[in-house]
């Protein structure tokens, strides 16, 4: 939308992002339950802007340094604008979200953070990439010579929970942790709201779930639809981290990481996700979520990966060992034309598609990590 378009919306919740939620905790929150107070009511079929902050709450920024990391409270994560009342949304009932325009801040960053990622266990040195972004691009001084191209969406789109999702939700959750599963409690520390139930009880934005959440699909660009299934009285809905460009996979935990303002529309479905048994988020689109040439690269290199670890255990018909040494792979092919291991990290992390190519040829499914040739400039 043209910025004469954006202003001709008149619902919208602005935010001033030389402050942190904490600071403006009336705009939004970064637990999701049921007893947050709605910021807004909209009526379906009413277009909204939502301003928001970047996944880190504006805790890093131009001129920040790995160092900088430590300073960053990570119950305070997701900061997200919301939640939005939809009006006529009941229990039941399927929203439908249409994204109409995803505008990026100037200023992105993606980061290497010790402990988060896919590689947590092999790369554990912090990194932080200063993103320029202008023109459709994203450029880099930590990365010299690349040139990734913008096709913005939202990582984090939701609506609230029921109460006894909730409970459920941290259940099961805990059961993971006791598997040795890496999850992150309810806590109340750096919470907004941060007093009541919300703070105490409510869940951590970090992984997705039923209600949607951080599912991080980068194909949730301008002009797709999400389809949610609604739990409580009016969705609540709510959206953040937004993302300049992402590979599938996402594998070192960041993007190129933005504030934006974002604006969608509502429909419901009345009664479709009772009706139907939709349980899980849903997405489609009729267009390309992005230029063709990006979409589906003209010229690639790729990796391969199996699971066959390098002492010859063989994992039969593990697709997270397949896409781990898929992700290895390419790792080696970005260092042997330059990159330090951290560098190519970011790049898969950004630009490097992760495809599954096939989960039938037992004992060894393959995953292939696709890198466009193009972000790479001459």
């Amino acid at each position: 939308m043209t910025s004469t378009q954006l202003s001709a919306v008149s619902r919208s919740i602005t935010i001033d992002r030389t402050r942190h939620l904490n600071q403006e905790p009336h705009t939004g929150h970064n637990r999701w339950h049921p007893d947050l107070a709605p910021v807004l009511e909209v009526d379906e079929g009413e277009p909204v802007v939502l301003e928001t902050r970047d996944a880190l709450d504006g805790y890093l920024n131009a001129s920040s340094t790995v160092a900088d990391f430590s300073s960053v409270p990570f119950g305070a994560v997701h900061p997200l604008t919301g939640p939005v009342f939809v009006k006529g949304a009941s229990p039941g009932d399927l929203l439908e979200v249409e994204f109409l325009d995803i505008a990026p801040q100037p200023w992105a960053f993606s980061g290497i953070i010790p402990g988060l990622g896919f590689l947590r266990d092999l790369i554990t040195e912090p990194f932080l990439v200063h993103w320029r972004i202008e023109d459709g691009w994203a450029t880099s001084a930590q990365l010299p010579g690349v040139r990734v191209p913008g096709a913005p969406f939202m990582g984090v789109s939701g609506v609230a929970p029921s109460l006894h999702q909730v409970a459920a939700w941290a259940r099961r959750e805990a059961e993971a942790a006791s598997r040795g599963g890496l999850v992150l409690p309810p806590d109340p520390d750096g919470a907004v709201p941060a007093v009541g139930a919300a703070a105490t009880d409510g869940l951590r934005t970090n992984p997705p779930r039923e209600n949607g959440g951080n599912f991080d699909v980068k194909q949730l660009t301008r002009g797709s639809k999400l389809f949610l299934p609604v739990s409580v009285d009016g969705a609540l809905f709510s959206t953040g981290d937004g993302h300049f460009a992402q590979g599938d996979g996402e594998v070192c935990v960041t993007a190129v990481e933005m504030g934006a303002t974002c604006v969608v529309r509502f429909a419901l479905h009345r009664g479709e996700a009772a009706r139907r048994n939709i349980r899980w988020p849903r997405f489609a689109r009729s267009d390309d979520f992005t230029d063709p040439r990006w979409g589906m690269p003209r010229r690639f290199m790729a990796t391969m990966g199996m699971p066959v670890d390098d002492d010859g255990t063989n994992r039969a018909e593990d697709l997270t060992s397949a896409c781990r040494h898929a992700v290895l792979n390419m790792l080696d092919l970005l260092q042997e034309r330059g990159f330090s291991r951290e560098q190519a990290y970011v790049l898969c992390s950004v630009a490097v598609d992760l495809r599954i190519s096939n989960v039938v040829d037992v004992p060894n499914y393959v995953v292939s990590a696709l890198l466009p040739e193009d972000i790479f400039q001459e």
